[in-house]
């Protein structure tokens, strides 16, 4: 869950600093011009105890405003920043802070903190998934290559050879779609493309577009997106996309069977798929959330009637 700091009214460190400025020039200018007006009523010794006793309330408050407004916030994100490199589970980043320039340091360095951690889990979870998806083709070579050591029947032979070829397909198709899914979350270029072009591209169904538009993704990774949909619709049976664009939300919605409900909080999770058997790799929607996010977006699945609706909100 994302954390944002609380946005109060501060005043900016620019104006801190000009205030602290005109302080110090201010105290012992009003100081001589009292000593000048006054100088028939207060003596010297008079004159410079108010002086000295100007300074000091003038330092004083400057530094309980430093202190209030830059020193606090500054060491308080300075052990969140110690936690996190420490890994502490328990860290929790500062709510408030002096300055507006301060607030968005803070919410700069909790989202890079809580964006690492994600990353970082996310390597964990990829580097489970692979070792379980990889186990089972790697068991079948394995496997397949101790028996055809010894003699058998070429109609054997022929079926070991052939489990080989398919678990190294397979292999190969896991390792594909880890290479997109890593190039997809790694796209630092913010171009635009038209939906209505981009959907004239896809095959394998009819694509109805009801409102189209400027949507702010490359065409490529538009493309790679909603060839990811479509082709995840027609696997479950559907003959129609329609496709709407309007203030800043992509709607994809499909005629097929649906997600079922004890899969919905799942289709985005790398390496879940209904369709294993047919070689499905459960990476399709992964790619396309990763796609959406490096652009500043995000996919949700939305309840429908019929089939399967996503919307992409920018």
């Amino acid at each position: 869950m994302q954390s944002h700091v609380k946005r109060k009214w501060r005043p900016s460190l620019a104006l801190i600093i000009c205030g602290a400025m005109v302080g110090i020039v201010a105290v012992p200018v009003l100081a001589l011009t009292y000593f000048r007006v006054a100088g028939n009523i207060l003596g010297w010794a008079e004159t410079a105890w108010l002086i000295i006793w100007l300074a000091l309330t003038s330092a004083a408050i400057l530094g309980a405003l430093l202190w209030r407004l830059v020193q606090r916030p500054v060491r308080a994100l300075t052990d969140y920043a110690h936690a996190v490199k420490a890994g502490r589970m328990d860290a929790k980043p500062p709510r408030q802070f002096g300055t507006p320039e301060f607030s968005a340091l803070g919410q700069s360095v909790i989202d890079m903190g809580e964006t690492l951690d994600n990353r970082a889990t996310g390597l964990r979870a990829y580097a489970d998934h692979v070792t379980h998806e990889l186990k089972s083709p790697l068991t079948a070579i394995t496997g397949a290559a101790e028996l055809l050591q010894g003699d058998m029947a070429p109609d054997d032979r022929a079926a070991l050879a052939s489990t080989i070829k398919e678990a190294a397909a397979r292999m190969e198709r896991l390792l594909a779609d880890l290479r997109r899914h890593a190039q997809a979350g790694q796209r630092p270029d913010r171009g635009q493309a038209d939906l209505g072009k981009v959907a004239s591209k896809l095959t394998g169904l009819d694509v109805q577009v009801l409102h189209a538009g400027q949507i702010p993704m490359p065409e490529e990774d538009l493309h790679a997106a909603l060839m990811q949909l479509t082709q995840n619709a027609v696997a479950h049976g559907a003959t129609r996309v329609v496709l709407d664009w309007q203030e800043g939300t992509l709607s994809i919605r499909d005629n097929g069977t649906g997600v079922a409900r004890g899969n919905q909080a799942r289709v985005f999770d790398p390496f879940f798929t209904t369709t294993r058997a047919e070689g499905g790799t459960g990476m399709g929607l992964s790619i396309v959330s990763a796609l959406v996010g490096a652009h500043g977006g995000k996919i949700a699945l939305v309840p429908s009637a019929q089939g399967a609706a996503f919307e992409i909100v920018f």
